[in-house]
């Protein structure tokens, strides 16, 4: 990257939609393909779509969620217009600088150590693991998820279970026993989790979003769908992204020194643009109200058109993110401070649906990847095992193993 330092490395992801190229500069990023989806690739057409009010979610199960009564109030996920702007509204506070400082980094701190523990008493261990634990501390932190039973990590890996966060149909007997398995496990979250923290903020109120959902008149059923959702967003997201920056991070020597001998806005730069390189979802989905006319030849895509966001593909988007945007530059998210686009770009979505814990989910990944570089001997014991789910162009990481030698 010309003037901005050196670039690190390469994607450790090759997904199987990967191939096809970013439009140049001047072009639209826009087609209609053959299967009746548009798809776009380029940053500015990608955030025209990503922000109109003339769009709604699709995909993620929408469909399904539709069909329930009018009665039963949706997740945040799910909602569009007004309605959602309203709750994101009310919800802001949980997601502020000052909140998250003052109530999350503690947790993070508190719950990294604990990690850092099992790893040193063992003297190796799965990072997917521990990374998932400290996902599911901080999430439930923000949720106010905290009266749960023995077993929520075990409920939660129950619920979302490698490569299957796709809506099963009921066309086939596959499909069928797979919704009789989430029902199972929605119950099992429901009444080992779910209703011990709502009796408890009945008796009590904190300042959370289960007392939040409470003050709103929910019940405990509509309480279990925001914690799914949030669950979804906040610790299985995340889990994937602190496996692969510190892999990013153990192969890299000279992005692993530079990591380390920087202070904690470097850091955080650094994973933002791991992240802009490999974002953990890469495929968003919205459905147009009304004609929607993007990018710069004026393309017009028809009312009840389903849009395409490759998130994959529009982060590599030169005109955004500048050259040489295939490769790993750390000091490529020092363009903010010039009012350009930095890292991550559209990892955590654009619009009403963007990602409202973006912030917690990088500081939460440095605060344990900065103090997990800082044990002496550490190296990788195994390469991660990847796999993909193709309904949100995801990655997982499993069986990662580290260890402390000397």
């Amino acid at each position: 990257m010309r003037g901005k330092g050196p670039a690190t490395g390469e994607r450790k992801i090759a997904r199987p939609a990967d191939g096809e190229a970013p439009a140049a500069p001047g072009g639209c990023p826009v087609r209609h393909d053959a299967d009746g989806v548009w798809r776009v690739t380029g940053v500015a057409e990608a955030r025209t779509v990503l922000r109109s009010h003339d769009t709604v979610q699709a995909g993620l199960g929408v469909e399904t969620v539709e069909k329930l009564p009018s009665v039963y109030r949706r997740p945040v996920l799910y909602r569009d217009g007004p309605e959602h702007r309203e709750d994101r509204r009310q919800t802001a506070r949980f997601f502020t600088p000052r909140r998250v400082a003052e109530h999350y980094r503690p947790v993070m701190e508190r719950v990294a150590e604990a990690q850092l523990t099992r790893l040193r008493t063992a003297g190796e261990a799965d990072l997917t693991q521990l990374a998932f634990r400290l996902a599911i501390a901080v999430a439930a932190e923000v949720i106010g998820l905290t009266e749960s039973r023995p077993g929520f990590e075990r409920r939660l890996e129950a619920f979302f279970p490698d490569g299957e966060f796709d809506t099963p149909g009921f066309t086939s007997l596959r499909g069928l026993r797979t919704i009789a398995r989430q029902n199972r496990n929605w119950l099992r979250i429901l009444r080992a989790d779910v209703r011990p923290t709502v009796r408890a903020r009945r008796a009590r109120r904190r300042d959370d979003l289960i007392s939040h959902l409470l003050d709103e008149g929910c019940s405990s059923g509509e309480i279990l769908g925001e914690c799914i959702t949030f669950a979804a967003a906040g610790m299985v997201t995340t889990r994937e992204f602190v496996s692969l920056a510190a892999w990013h991070l153990l192969t890299d020597q000279d992005l692993l020194a530079a990591y380390r001998a920087a202070d904690e806005p470097e850091r955080l730069a650094t994973l933002r643009e791991i992240l802009r390189l490999e974002p953990v979802i890469s495929l968003l989905r919205r459905r147009t109200t009304a004609e929607l006319t993007v990018g710069e030849g004026g393309v017009r895509i028809p009312v009840g058109a389903v849009v395409e966001i490759d998130v994959g593909t529009a982060n590599l988007d030169a005109r955004a993110v500048g050259s040489d945007p295939e490769l790993l530059c750390p000091a490529r998210a020092g363009q903010a401070a010039r009012g350009a686009d930095a890292p991550p770009v559209l990892s955590f979505g654009d619009g009403p649906h963007r990602c409202p814990g973006a912030d917690i989910a990088i500081l939460e990944t440095d605060v344990f990847l900065s103090r997990l570089f800082a044990e002496p001997g550490l190296r990788m014991r195994t390469a991660p095992r990847v796999s993909f789910q193709r309904a949100l162009g995801s990655y997982e990481l499993r069986e990662f193993h580290v260890e402390i030698t000397g």
